[in-house]
């Protein structure tokens, strides 16, 4: 999201100090426009990023998806045109789903063509997106304390706690849900009363459950788990954290604020949009 950062926010807040914990930047692209989200596409070898291009709650047209190859370089500025402010993405089914504002849009991987848009009854903003073992797509709906559910295109309210505390950031791991909370009370600048941590929800009970000593320290943006580690992006402070089980956030990277839903091959290799500088920046990590 493209806001105003206050200096209420940049505080930091029961951070546990990581000097040793680092990621190391590989390459940054420039010249795109509001880019929200990078997903690693591991079939084709590539990355699909989402631009806003515009207010992220406008439905203005301005929004399109670009492909860079794995070393950082622009393959496709304009893959798919046709969208609003398209945000998070999830791959199924050789299908590409895309949160934009209200709806899913739907894109043919092969060919980047725009097939489908799936209109998700009440949803007020629609943010990041993933996919379980079973192909089944999840949205958070940041705005609404929730998160949908879409089999194949037919799309449900999956979960509605007020624990989700302003859902934005969602990771399929296994038999559960990693939730990056952006926080309670959000205000006019998107700052917050209180604000967000680290959630799991179980797909099976639907039941929420923070995680220890993960809570109330950010405002947080995107999520990806790589084994037993979860990554998360602060939009506000421009901070990535890693969480363990059993320890507490540590920051292992700096950009300036605007870092988003963050994407990963799996591996070693995290892929970070940074919104206000029109970039995409990957790193090693350890």
């Amino acid at each position: 999201m493209n806001i105003v950062v206050t200096s209420a926010v940049i505080a930091a807040i029961g951070i546990a100090a990581a000097q040793a914990a680092q990621a190391d930047e590989l390459w940054r692209e420039t010249g795109l426009e509001q880019p929200e989200s990078a997903l690693f596409d591991a079939a084709n070898g590539r990355i699909i990023v989402s631009n806003i291009v515009g207010n992220p709650g406008d439905a203005d047209g301005n929004g399109y998806l670009s492909l860079l190859s794995t070393d950082g370089k622009m393959v496709s500025q304009h893959w798919t045109d046709g969208m609003d402010a398209p945000k998070g993405m999830a791959i199924s089914g050789g299908k590409l789903y895309v949160a934009d504002i209200t709806k899913i849009r739907v894109v043919d991987l092969a060919s980047g063509k725009l097939i489908a848009s799936i209109v998700v009854p009440n949803a007020v903003f629609l943010n990041d997106m993933t996919a379980d073992a079973s192909g089944k797509v999840y949205v958070t709906d940041m705005l609404a304390d929730a998160i949908y559910r879409i089999d194949g295109d037919r799309p449900e309210l999956f979960v509605k706690d007020p624990l989700l505390a302003s859902p934005n950031g969602v990771f399929a791991d296994g038999d559960r849900l990693i939730v990056a909370s952006w926080g309670k009370g959000i205000k006019a600048d998107f700052s917050t009363a209180e604000p967000g941590g680290l959630l799991a929800v179980d797909i099976a009970s639907k039941a929420v459950t923070p995680l220890a000593g993960a809570q109330n320290f950010a405002d947080l943006d995107g999520v990806v788990a790589i084994g037993g580690t979860i990554y998360a992006t602060a939009y506000m402070t421009g901070t990535l954290y890693r969480y363990r089980t059993g320890g507490g956030p540590e920051a292992v990277a700096h950009f300036k604020p605007g870092s988003a839903d963050i994407g990963t091959d799996g591996k070693s290799i995290l892929y970070v949009p940074l919104m206000n500088e029109g970039e995409v920046a990957a790193l090693k990590i350890e």
